[in-house]
């Protein structure tokens, strides 16, 4: 595909601890390096182990902003645009805030904003002056779902809205320690989910719990930050008031997921709301059967019964029926793994995706 060659666009996120919309920063920033020939990125307030996931020959900086209005952050995040002659700022999430501050000085620049808001399912709750106000700055908004999309067009004041999905691939990123994980091998069920209530560990636990009396050599394991907080210390309370220290494990957060999933036999998510999970996308990607709940925009991934199995969120019933399913049937795995694989490919690849970003961005 035709693009400008004067096109040079810097990804811009809060952070790059492990999570949803931070992965998709690096993955951006890697696409567009591997793609156009540049990829930059610049983490505003934290650093964190997603940096070791970008690609040696991407632009990177650092802020260590203290506050929303720290001017010296700005200047520095200023002069990092006009030392890498930078066109298009690519805000993820909050960062956009800092995003539009840039803009009042550098107006010239086109601030894209990249929404990934999580709790789809619950957008009336989502508060909108501050991102109306934003919104007047912003030349387009990228959606994550379709729900986000509806929303920014009826809620904001920016005319180009675009809904794109996230994207899986192999990383190039650095070399990291490879996690081996416990459990019998071809009897392992993979959640890729940071320890917060969205991602509902109580259903998964109960779930565990019930697989464990019919099927006890099957294994559970849990990758995802943990922030050690009231949630995280009731989740690790609830593994051992089940009976379950040799049944489900937790490893925190990984940066080998290609690695691990390669351990693994069944993919879950448990959520009780989710916009476009890139953990969906890595099971299919990687040839795993899935099991999840039916929220966000997981039904329009996976077909149900012909790609993977969804049940209802919540339903702990329903998900153990379904996980026996295909706990018990070799060729319904196959077939559901080999589905989705191919529509992850075809469909929310980093090829398929960055053709249709790019013309995005050429659009006038």
């Amino acid at each position: 595909m035709a693009f400008s060659k004067e096109i040079r666009i810097l990804q811009l996120i809060d952070s790059l601890e492990a999570g949803g919309a931070e992965r998709m920063a690096v993955s951006y920033a890697n696409a567009l390096n591997r793609n156009i020939g540049f990829g930059a990125l610049v983490a505003t307030r934290t650093e964190g182990a997603l940096k070791n996931q970008l690609d040696k020959n991407v632009v990177y900086g650092y802020l260590n902003r203290k506050s929303t209005f720290d001017f010296k952050a700005l200047f520095l995040l200023r002069r990092f645009v006009v030392q890498n002659n930078i066109t298009h700022i690519h805000a993820h999430s909050s960062s956009v805030f800092f995003g539009v501050l840039l803009k009042m000085v550098q107006p010239k620049l086109q601030l894209i904003w990249h929404d990934h808001y999580g709790n789809s399912e619950m957008l009336t709750q989502r508060p909108t002056i501050a991102l109306q106000i934003a919104s007047l700055f912003v030349s387009q908004i990228i959606a994550v779902n379709n729900k986000l999309k509806n929303w920014s067009q009826e809620k904001l004041w920016c005319e180009k809205v675009t809904y794109l999905p996230n994207f899986t691939g192999v990383s190039s990123g650095g070399i990291v320690d490879a996690t081996l994980l416990k459990g019998e091998e071809g009897k392992r069920i993979i959640c890729l989910a940071n320890l917060r209530p969205q991602k509902n560990h109580k259903m998964l636990l109960e779930v565990a719990k019930k697989i464990n009396e019919t099927n006890p050599t099957w294994t559970f394991h849990l990758i995802g930050k943990d922030f050690n907080d009231a949630y995280s210390q009731g989740i690790k309370d609830d593994i051992k008031a089940f009976g379950l220290t040799n049944c489900v494990f937790i490893y925190g957060s990984k940066q080998d997921i290609s690695e691990i999933l390669e351990q693994s036999s069944i993919g879950i998510l448990t959520s009780l709301s989710e916009g476009l999970p890139i953990a969906i996308l890595e099971y299919g990607f990687h040839k795993l059967p899935i099991v999840a709940t039916s929220v966000g925009e997981i039904p329009l991934v996976v077909d149900n019964e012909k790609e993977g199995l969804l049940v209802k969120s919540d339903n702990v019933s329903e998900f153990v029926i379904a996980l026996k399913k295909i706990i018990g049937s070799e060729i319904l795995q196959n077939n559901f793994a080999n589905s989705l694989h191919q529509k992850i490919v075809e469909n929310y690849s980093e090829e398929a995706v960055i053709q249709q970003y790019l013309k995005c961005i050429n659009e006038k």
